[in-house]
């Protein structure tokens, strides 16, 4: 039987992550109170935000607008869109 989570983003009982996704204490907040669901949209999210913005990931200040970024997004609070991304259309 899989982990479950109370899920912060999602405010309900979901299937967690199987690993802490990363080190240190933020990787464990992540690891005991996201579930794998809302991680996998995250992680989507990011790559957007990476790419749309052109972030470079050894820029620190990319790194901390990415840690903010995450935070908003797994609390469901606003969080900022990646601009001129436009969803594949998977009907075709």
């Amino acid at each position: 039987m899989s982990r479950t989570v109370f899920c912060k983003k999602y405010q309900q009982e979901l299937e967690g992550l199987e690993a802490v996704p990363f080190p240190g204490p933020a990787g464990e907040e992540v690891f005991n109170h996201v579930s794998k669901q809302a991680w996998l949209e995250w992680t989507e999210h990011q790559t957007r935000l990476i790419n749309e913005k052109h972030l470079n990931m050894m820029d620190l200040q990319a790194r901390k607008y990415i840690t903010e970024q995450r935070s908003k997004f797994l609390s469901g609070e606003d969080y900022d869109k990646a601009e001129g991304y436009v969803p594949e259309n998977k009907e075709k």
